[in-house]
């Protein structure tokens, strides 16, 4: 199992390209299974949980084709079976997203209850409950949900509580239900609006996307389309955290800056400064050390849960008292227990921590326990005296491509090591 191993004290320095959401081409690629011809998407960024989803979508009989600038062809039309295996699904919860699409364009889907980040609880029941209500027989038989149903009819859904992957579920279903579908506190997410948008390019109907009512008049049928995903705005935000941890500069390219409004406005507020463009993103630091901020993740557009890690890795060596407070996810400080290895001064209050920065972290050999949490050791690790390993990095090329050749590329000693490697012997 490989490792990264980082050599911190490096101030971050230069351009780089930030790739497309993985949060958006997930949902995107299950939704190509609703069109009755070919779609070609674009953007799509080189990750792990990529590569899953195209296992997946090929145990099911679709046709992929990627080209060298990662476009990938889908073509539906051969499809033999709609079955989402175990052994697949629990290692990326956004598996169930075929569970939507499946149902509504052949009437049937089993699809293993999902896997994914140990973060807390997230539960099916609302794709469930919302999928029931459109008209479709589901039962739970063995760790999966096996879901059967004529057309799907439009219905209204009021969620309990606001879910991505529920909201993407639900809309990609009522596309091809009679009659329309009214989906009440719906996820507002720019993910959701992404695929909002691909699914109208296909032939959808549907309204409101970007607020918390989404309005689906729903289509005899879709066709394939060819659409690029949108940036990924937690890479984006991570990298501006680490060139802030390390009072160094950035600019990064192929981004879009409107969306991370809640993001730059900490970061302005810690201390950077931040100018934008169209579809650019520069921050300097000028040298300086961060001031710490007062954060609290709550759903788009307020700060969001996947840069909470980070921004905590940030106050960890920020001037002053720092306090971030998470409300999406309950186990979402598997991180803090691994930084305050590094030597962090940082306290768990019940879903708050509190953090007293220091000038320096020591490096340390630590271990990764999620995705985001991965990104926050290795924004740790450079500013660190000495050698930092982080071990199951797994979870990082799960969302993140070419973390540590970006991050090189702005001028930080990291580098790829196997497993068996030591501290000392690295």
């Amino acid at each position: 199992m490989e490792r990264l191993l980082i050599r911190g004290g490096r101030t971050l320095d230069g351009d780089i390209r930030i790739s497309g959401a993985k949060n958006a081409a997930l949902p995107i690629m299950a939704a190509t299974l609703l069109g009755d011809t070919p779609s070609v998407i674009g953007n799509i960024p080189d990750l792990h949980d990529i590569t899953t989803t195209m296992e997946l979508l090929g145990r099911m009989g679709v046709q992929l084709t990627v080209d060298e600038r990662m476009r990938v062809e889908i073509d539906p039309r051969s499809i033999s079976n709609c079955h989402a295996p175990y052994e697949l699904v629990k290692t990326m919860r956004a598996s169930i997203l075929v569970l939507g699409p499946l149902l509504a364009r052949y009437g049937e889907a089993d699809v293993s209850l999902p896997g994914g980040c140990a973060i807390g609880t997230r539960p099916v029941n609302l794709h469930v409950e919302g999928l029931r209500a459109l008209g479709a027989e589901i039962s739970v038989e063995g760790g999966y949900i096996r879901a059967r149903c004529q057309r799907l009819k439009g219905a209204r859904l009021v969620m309990d509580l606001v879910t991505v992957t529920g909201t993407e579920n639900l809309m990609m279903a009522a596309t091809l239900a009679e009659g329309r579908t009214v989906i009440e506190n719906a996820a507002r997410e720019p993910e959701v609006v992404d695929l909002a948008n691909c699914l109208n390019a296909m032939g959808a109907r549907i309204a409101g996307a970007g607020t918390d009512t989404l309005t689906i008049d729903g289509v005899e049928r879709l066709e394939g389309a060819r659409y690029d995903v949108l940036p990924d705005r937690i890479e984006t935000g991570t990298f501006l955290i680490a060139a802030a941890m390390t009072g160094g500069r950035v600019r990064l390219k192929n981004t879009a800056p409107h969306l991370l409004d809640s993001v730059l406005a900490k970061l302005r507020e810690g201390g950077a400064e931040v100018d934008v463009g169209e579809d650019w993103i520069s921050l300097d630091m000028h040298g300086a050390r961060p001031r710490a901020v007062q954060v609290r993740t709550a759903p788009y557009p307020a700060y969001p849960t996947d840069m909470q890690a980070q921004i905590c890795a940030m106050n960890a060596v920020a001037e002053g008292v720092g306090m971030v407070t998470e409300t999406v996810f309950e186990n979402r400080f598997m991180h803090v227990q691994e930084i305050q290895r590094m030597g962090a001064d940082v306290r768990l209050e019940g879903h708050t921590a509190i953090s007293n920065g220091v000038a320096r972290l020591t490096g340390a050999p630590v271990m990764a326990t999620d995705l985001r949490a991965s990104a926050s050791l290795v924004l740790a690790g450079l500013v660190s005296e000495g050698d930092t390993v982080v071990d199951r990095i797994y979870h990082i090329d799960r969302g993140y491509e070419c973390i540590e050749e970006k991050l090189a590329q702005l001028g930080a000693d990291i580098r790829r090591v196997p497993g068996e490697t030591t501290r000392e012997s690295a």
